[in-house]
Formats: C-alpha cells, sequence, structure tokens
C-alpha cells in the first residue's frame, strides 16, 4: 500500500508542476496560431464548455469540496484505492492544479484551441489529465467487473 501511495504522490507532483509550468509559459505571453490546432491563452471562469460560470468566485471552494469529499471516501475504502491509485493520481494533479489556477489568476488558465473543421472548447493539460482519469476507471472498474462475474462462473 505504501508503494502505491508514493506512486500517486510522485505522479501528483510530477504533472501537477509539469501542468503549472505550462500554464505559467502562456500566462507570460507564449502563443503560437496553426491550421488546426492554436495554442492561445484564455481563462475559463466555469468548468468544462465554461459551464456553471456564474458561480465564478464560489466554484473553487465547491471543487475543493468534492476533492476533499473524495479523498475522505478512499480513505474510508483502501480497497478502492489500491485499485485506482494511478487514476487518483491523474486526477489530483488535474484537479487541483486547475483549483490553484482559480486562486491564481481567478479561473482556469486553458490554452489548447481546437478549431479544424469545427471548433471545440479550448482546454488544458489537467483536462486532459482529468478525463484520462476517468477513462482509466471506467476500465478498471470494467475489467474487474467482468473478472467478478469469471469467479462466480
Amino acid at each position: 500500500m505504501l508503494r502505491k501511495l508514493s506512486t500517486t504522490i510522485a505522479l501528483f507532483l510530477v504533472l501537477f508542476f509539469i501542468d503549472q509550468y505550462i500554464k505559467m509559459l502562456f500566462v507570460d505571453g507564449y502563443e503560437r496560431k496553426g491550421e488546426c490546432i492554436s495554442l492561445v491563452l484564455a481563462y475559463n471562469y466555469g468548468v468544462a464548455f465554461s459551464m456553471f460560470s456564474f458561480l465564478e468566485g464560489n466554484l473553487k471552494y465547491i471543487q475543493i469540496g468534492i476533492l476533499l469529499a473524495g479523498a475522505f471516501y478512499l480513505w474510508f475504502h483502501k480497497e478502492l484505492f489500491s485499485s485506482y491509485y494511478i487514476p487518483v493520481g491523474l486526477l489530483l494533479a488535474g484537479g487541483i492544479s486547475n483549483i490553484y489556477d482559480r486562486f491564481i489568476h481567478g479561473g482556469v488558465v486553458d490554452y489548447i484551441y481546437w478549431h479544424c473543421g469545427f471548433e471545440f472548447a479550448i482546454f488544458n493539460l489537467a483536462d486532459v489529465l482529468i478525463n484520462i482519469s476517468v477513462g482509466l476507471i471506467l476500465i478498471i472498474s470494467y475489467l474487474e467487473s467482468k473478472k467478478e462475474k469469471a469467479i462466480k462462473g
């Protein structure tokens, strides 16, 4: 269990600092425009697709509450953490990095803008980490469910 916790913490720290470093580059003026993908600074005051932006100032506290609730749940269900420690590290890195942005910049620093054929939301590495985390949780859940069914017969 200690190895898994150490891996989660290391994953969190490395990815958090990489994400914050990239965001700092864009806040300092880095920009590249391309035919399909542009790297440009934008601030998101809501969540995905700017939903709930009307909660702008309170959103960071709501998100902290959600992360703390998840952490407490995992504390009391250690077997769950043992199965999902990699996605937990990814989720914490992405979630805490975006929350940190809200405190430092007033909104989440986004910078990857897809505009080839259709316009897509602008996002960042933290968002990608959160989505990968959810995908891994679904895959692990499916595989464990399949394993349990095979054991039961």
